[in-house]
């Protein structure tokens, strides 16, 4: 009895152990597609667009489409023109859009353009 006991605590203790060390965790709203390359979250976190304001790309994991704009209008496509081939997204400046869930971009870069170029500072003290 003792060795069964032993036993199930053990099995239980690793089946803890294996859950911690999986990794980054993403919230997706379709299943089986992995998010893209450049993305890896730290945490578990519901989002639907990111932002890279250096090229004024936007990305839309729930459609699965980069959002960006050509001759003034915004353009949806599954990978990027040309164009931005010399572009590490993994490396780029981005920004998660927590709190906006709706089609329309263009409505809320037009509203949120002065928030969205802005970098985080941070003050360091030693």
């Amino acid at each position: 009895m003792k060795k069964l006991t032993f036993l199930t605590v053990a099995l239980l203790f690793s089946f803890v152990l294996s859950i911690e060390s999986c990794g980054p965790v993403v919230v997706t709203s379709r299943i089986g597609t992995p998010p893209p390359h450049w993305f890896y979250p730290n945490r578990a976190e519901i989002i639907r667009y990111v932002y890279f304001p250096e090229f004024e790309i936007y990305y839309d994991f729930s459609s699965r489409n980069y959002i960006y704009l050509n001759n003034g209008i915004w353009v949806s496509a599954n990978i990027l023109p040309p164009r931005y081939s010399h572009i590490n997204l993994r490396r780029s400046h981005h920004i998660r859009i927590n709190n906006y869930f709706g089609d329309d971009i263009n409505n809320y870069h037009n509203n949120n353009r002065s928030n969205l170029n802005r970098r985080r500072s941070v003050n360091r003290r030693n």
